[in-house]
Formats: C-alpha cells, structure tokens, sequence
C-alpha cells in the first residue's frame, strides 16, 4: 500500500500537467494579407481626380485591385485568415471590388473582425454595407458613400437618412449627418473654387 499511493500520486501530477492543458499560440496577423492591404491603400495615397482621369493609372490599378481580391479570397478560402487583423484587411480589399458580391463579402470579413473584438473595423463594417446597397439600386444608410457624378455636385444620394439615428453612425465612427452635409458642401465649394467640377474619390 506505502509503494502504491506515491505511485498513484506520481500519475495525477503526470495527468495534471500533461500536455492536455497545453494552451496553443494564438494565431499570428498574416503578412501576406497585411502586405496586401499596405499596396490597396498605397495606391489610393493623395491620388486626386485628374490622376483618375489617367486611363492607364486607372487599369493598373483595376488589375491589381483584381488581383489581391483573388489572393485574398484565395487565403480566406485556405483558413490563413485567422486575426481581426485579417478579416479587417480582407474587407478593405474587398471594398474595393466591382460587383455587389465583393461589397457584400467585403462587409461580411469586417463583421467578423468585429466578432474578434477589432473596434477599429466599426467604420469599414458600415461603409461596405453603404456600397453594397448603392451598387444594388438601394439606398445607403450611414452616409459614408460620396458620389460625383461628370456634370453635378459630389452627393450623397440615394441615400435613407431617417432610418439609422446618428447615436448608431457615433457607435460605428461614422460622422453624424451634419458633419457629413458639412463636408460635402466644403468638398463641392473647394471644386467650384478650382472651376475644375467634381472628381472621383
């Protein structure tokens, strides 16, 4: 009986610290998608209207726009994509798409990095939302879409400003409706100034 209970207590500490309660690592940012999001946003830097009007500025950057879409989708598709971090920089990407489908994919990746705890993805979640509801003949709801159409002023438009008060635009780091209108109007009077007419954004 003495040899067995020191035995038997041997086994519990084996059982206790064994590697069954070895925590894994937490999942590491991917780089590659971090470098992907550095070049999305590199390339949209101080760019102004009359650079957009440079055809083959604009397909460069259509084809590489394409491009990081397909990696992206490529690693989300792998399970590479694990952090906040990743989902915030895919959803980025994916703003930048061409179809309804990246728009909606877009605010589903800054969903989920908000599900992650990333606070910072509040404003990129409710933009991508705005796009897609434009890009399908809805109107936005937030306001974080700015239009310019060749011969009119910037606009919101379409745009449902009674159904999400600005308490909710606060909580996701969208500007209220005044500060919005205020900007727009500072953004069509620097263009009227410049008698160059509104560009893109």
């Amino acid at each position: 009986m003495r040899l067995i209970l020191p035995a038997l207590a041997a086994t519990a500490v084996l059982l206790i610290s064994g590697p069954g309660l070895a925590q894994e690592a937490p999942p590491t940012n991917n780089a590659e998608m971090a470098e992907m999001l550095a070049a999305d946003q590199a390339v949209r830097h101080g760019v102004t209207a009359e650079k957009l009007r440079d055809r083959a500025f604009l397909q460069t950057m259509i084809a590489e726009d394409a491009e990081r879409r397909r990696r992206t989708l490529a690693l989300l598709e792998a399970g590479s994509l694990q952090t906040a971090q990743d989902y915030r920089a895919a959803a980025f990407v994916f703003q930048h798409g061409s179809t309804p489908e990246d728009y909606l994919l877009a605010h589903s990746l800054a969903v989920a990095a908000l599900a992650k705890g990333d606070g910072e993805s509040a404003w990129i979640a409710a933009a991508t939302l705005d796009r897609y509801l434009q890009m399908t003949g809805k109107a936005q709801i937030y306001g974080t879409q700015t239009r310019k159409a060749p011969d009119g002023p910037a606009t919101l438009d379409p745009y449902d400003r009674d159904l999400v008060p600005d308490a909710l635009r606060t909580a996701l780091a969208v500007p209220s409706q005044a500060e919005q209108d205020a900007r727009l109007t500072a953004v069509n009077a620097a263009s009227a100034g410049n008698g160059t007419g509104p560009g893109g954004s």
